[in-house]
Formats: C-alpha cells, structure tokens, sequence
C-alpha cells in the first residue's frame, strides 16, 4: 500500500531535483518499493526552519558532505529508505539552509521508537540521528542539471 504520507518526502525530489535525481529515485519510490521522509523539524527549531542546528560540512575534497544532526516528528522516519534532510552549510562565510537527498543505505542513520500517536497510526513518526552521514554533492537537492 502506498500512502499519502509519502508525498512530503518525494514532492521536493519531484518539484527541485534536476534530471539526474529524478530518474534515480522517483521510480522506486512511485511504485512504493522504496519509501520516503521529509525531515525538517528539530527539537530547539520549531516552525523557525532557519534556526535548524543539523549541519552538513562540505569535505576538504569537494566530493561529499558530513551530515549531523537530529529530527523529530518525522513520518515514515523509521520505514524510510529516502530522506529529503535540512541542514546547515557555510555558504560565503554564513550559514544557509540546503536540502538534502539523503540514502539510509548511506549508513550512520537511526531511527528511534515510534511515537505513541492518537491517530494516524497507519504512518510511523519517529526521531531520526544522522551521525557522520556521507552524502555525495550530487544529492544537494535543487543544484541545478
């Protein structure tokens, strides 16, 4: 069964990813074979997305980011094999947010236990810690063809 739910962790690969992103996750995730997350909300950040403290920090080689950090509320959190992650970069000496495509086959993904919720339980909403997550440049989310 695919659910609605999933629409949040895809909408922004659909919406901003170029071709390149598109054709390598969109299938799987159309056809529910592989499920997706939209991980946004912090515990200290709230509705204020610019105050996130997840931070990605691009490696001295330029091919990948180290992504760290922590997530709350987030559906699908424990089932998903795509998160679309906020964080943190150093762009021009100041902090700017940038999405992320980010694979759970990546490694250095947990998930916590799922929150007791009072409905919607069809959907899983869970904590999500991102510890030392290498993420390719070419899963910046929006970067361009």
């Amino acid at each position: 069964m695919l659910m609605a739910h999933q629409s949040i962790g895809l909408k922004g690969i659909l919406l901003n990813g170029n071709a390149a992103q598109q054709s390598k996750y969109l299938p799987r995730l159309a056809t529910g074979e592989h499920m997706a997350a939209f991980a946004l909300t912090e515990p200290s950040s709230g509705s204020d997305a610019q105050s996130i403290r997840t931070r990605a920090v691009l490696s001295e080689d330029g091919s990948h980011f180290v992504l760290d950090g922590g997530k709350i509320w987030i559906t699908n959190g424990g089932w998903a094999e795509v998160f679309t992650v906020f964080a943190q970069t150093e762009v021009d000496g100041k902090d700017k947010v940038t999405a992320f495509i980010v694979e759970r086959a990546f490694g250095g993904i947990t998930s916590g236990p799922p929150e007791d919720k009072l409905g919607i339980r069809a959907s899983q909403t869970c904590e999500v810690t991102f510890d030392n997550v290498r993420v390719p440049v070419e899963n910046v989310l929006g970067g361009g063809d």
